[in-house]
């Protein structure tokens, strides 16, 4: 096991572009840490950096004591999984898992042993004599985690392993990976753009945009206290409302101002942002805390429904308010009888609420 620690590191391609910008990380040893974000913000290629598939422009990768930017990726005690799996077509389960350990020479009883332990833990005995065409996709991960297993890295990399696979199975998968890694207990860097799987796997999340680390924390931090506007709009499903506003002075209080409504702040927020009145900001509430019911920390809101959403426990209602689009996430007995064009009256928890610079983006009411 070893922990990773990226110290400035950055990536400029031959015609200029800039990929990655500075990224400062450090993963501790043992850790399960998961790299999020959309299409195109560099987190496959920061881990194809720390792998060592792609030069570093800038910076240091260190893997436990070593800096390893110009140590090869065989030698840097890594181990990575890959999206299509890359398994070697002609052959066999045993011989795709002990390839490696037959290149190092090792004897063969040693990769009996390895590799028939780590088919034992995959639940994939009775397969180590298929080929990969006669494997299901699931199979075939399997396979792939379990070559990577063999060699005893000290820290394994995975890019995107679960894209491949159906819905049904890629939660099996996520159960069963994160399993593994409790009963492995090894350094994991696992790269995903599905924050559910970033959610539910990772000890922390570093979320990415634009080749830059814009937050860093565990699961649950990142949903109740996003420390940008990206972050809090990323993660969460359905993702935050952010409305464009400014802030006011209302009796002697802080309240949000967009359009011809005003959101009068909890006195605890305000006395935070208070040095921000007069200027524009954003707003945000998650969708879980806009209901039908009233209370003292609520401020209701007429709103007419344009689609509600049925996904069996819950229900998703989008409303407009003005020309704004909102969306509520309720229980499904709270929505029964809701349909398109009601006008209704939703409260919005300012308790709950956050406030983001407009420009700089980052959450003042933390």
């Amino acid at each position: 096991m070893a922990k990773v620690v990226l110290s400035q590191v950055e990536k400029v391609y031959p015609n200029g572009f800039k990929a990655v910008h500075g990224v400062d990380l450090e993963i501790k040893d043992g850790e399960f840490m998961v790299l999020v974000g959309p299409s195109g913000c560099a987190k496959s290629t920061t881990l194809r950096m720390i792998a060592g598939l792609e030069d570093i422009s800038g910076g240091k990768i260190f893997i436990g004591d070593r800096e390893v930017n110009d140590i090869p990726p065989k030698d840097r005690g890594i181990a990575m999984v890959f999206q299509n799996y890359a398994l070697y077509p002609h052959m066999t389960v045993y011989e795709n898992m002990g390839f490696s350990l037959k290149i190092k020479k090792l004897p063969k009883d040693q990769i009996d042993k390895k590799v028939k332990e780590t088919a034992k833990i995959l639940g994939i005995e009775d397969l180590l004599q298929r080929r990969p065409k006669e494997l299901s996709g699931g199979q075939r991960q399997r396979v792939a985690v379990g070559r990577a297993i063999v060699r005893d890295p000290d820290v394994f990399l995975f890019d995107e392993p679960l894209s491949n696979l159906d819905a049904k199975l890629r939660v099996h998968m996520r159960v069963q990976l994160s399993q593994l890694h409790k009963r492995l207990k090894t350094t994991m860097i696992y790269v995903t753009h599905d924050q559910v799987e970033a959610m539910t796997m990772g000890d922390r999340i570093a979320v990415m945009h634009l080749g830059k680390v814009m937050q860093v924390d565990s699961p649950l931090n990142l949903y109740h206290y996003p420390a940008n506007k990206f972050v809090a709009g990323f993660i969460g499903s359905p993702s935050m409302n952010l409305i464009e506003g400014e802030l006011i002075n209302k009796n002697n209080r802080i309240a949000f101002k967009m359009g011809g409504i005003e959101l009068t702040l909890p006195d605890s927020k305000g006395e935070r942002i208070k040095d921000h009145v007069g200027k524009k900001v954003w707003f945000g509430i998650r969708p879980e805390h806009i209901d039908f019911t009233e209370r003292e920390e609520t401020v209701p809101l007429k709103g007419k429904i344009s689609v509600v959403e049925h996904m069996g426990n819950e229900s998703f209602v989008h409303f407009s308010l003005g020309d704004m689009q909102i969306t509520a996430k309720l229980d499904s007995m709270d929505s029964m009888g809701l349909s398109y064009d009601d006008e209704k009256h939703f409260c919005f928890h300012m308790d709950k609420c956050h406030i983001f610079d407009y420009d700089n983006e980052l959450n003042l009411s933390l």
